[in-house]
């Protein structure tokens, strides 16, 4: 069999080619491949960090679903939140987006008002939160209570808790916004005027043009939120804990607990690979079900 030998220009082009990807290929092996690697590793092993790891097969996959009470509760509580604030956050984010669009006065103001929540670090707004959802000196309960609507007990309250975390989370949406205001704004004049010109109203423009042409945002923006969602830990970690009566104990916080306050470092990574599994295929069923809805230009 012949074998075509490369000349020296193309071993030279190779050899840069390796060069310059080099660091890319570090840095994957490095950051994900090993990381990922050892976490499925010691899944499958008994391990608290300071002894010796012992295999166990398939058995800290087996007990988080048979013994632990908390594993399924937790994974309730996280999609609850997440079915509730991904919606929430996608027609707030494009209403936000529309108005600041449109032709209204102190556009940049409400840009930067809009913007500002984003630029906040998690910790510090779970602090703020936790203030204005105070039962007794809260900020929101004192402006409820001058309507005369009584107190509502939000993140002390089993039932209202995750609906808390949720307008908090709805409230940060500024790089939502900008999204979806890049994609408003990437819409031809021309469609818009070929509405006008056939009498169509502002919703038909909304419904016939805006919709489809940012449907592939719309795909984006939901699928980042959804994993941003199943990711919830910051804010209960702050501001309940996981209460009240484990009512707000998101998956992650409880892989946490699992790994750092409890050392089952084994059972801590079963749940993280779960917690993979189950973004990859709420992912894949967003992906499958968005030919339906999604629109692109070069589609036939």
């Amino acid at each position: 069999m012949a074998h075509s030998k490369l000349g020296f220009n193309e071993k030279r082009q190779t050899f840069w080619g390796w060069i310059l990807i080099s660091p890319l290929c570090l840095g994957l092996t490095l950051w994900v491949a090993f990381p990922m690697g050892l976490s499925f590793f010691t899944s499958l092993a008994k391990w608290d960090m300071l002894s010796k790891a012992q295999f166990v097969g398939f058995k800290n996959y087996i007990s988080i679903f048979t013994e632990d009470e908390l594993f399924l509760k937790s994974i309730r509580n996280t999609l609850y939140f997440t079915f509730l604030s991904v919606p929430l956050q996608m027609i707030t984010a494009l209403a936000g987006a529309l108005l600041l669009n449109s032709q209204v006065k102190g556009k940049r103001v409400f840009r930067t008002i809009f913007y500002l929540p984003s630029l906040i670090p998690l910790v510090v707004s779970s602090v703020m939160w936790l203030w204005l959802f105070n039962n007794q000196y809260g900020l929101i309960n004192y402006f409820l209570h001058s309507f005369g609507i009584n107190r509502i007990q939000w993140i002390d309250s089993k039932e209202m808790v995750i609906p808390s975390l949720t307008i908090m989370n709805v409230w940060n949406i500024g790089n939502v916004i900008i999204i979806f205001l890049a994609g408003l704004q990437g819409i031809p004049n021309d469609l818009m005027e070929a509405v006008d010109i056939d009498g169509g109203t502002y919703w038909h423009k909304f419904r016939y043009v805006m919709l489809p042409l940012l449907s592939p945002i719309i795909l984006y923006n939901m699928i980042v939120n959804m994993i941003k969602c199943l990711q919830l830990f910051v804010e209960p970690y702050i501001m309940t804990n996981g209460g009240p009566v484990n009512s707000s104990l998101s998956f992650v916080l409880h892989i946490y607990n699992n790994a750092f306050k409890y050392g089952k470092m084994g059972t801590a990574n079963a749940m993280a690979w779960v917690l993979f599994i189950l973004t990859m295929g709420i992912s894949l069923l967003i992906f499958k079900t968005s030919t339906l809805w999604t629109y692109y230009e070069g589609d036939k």
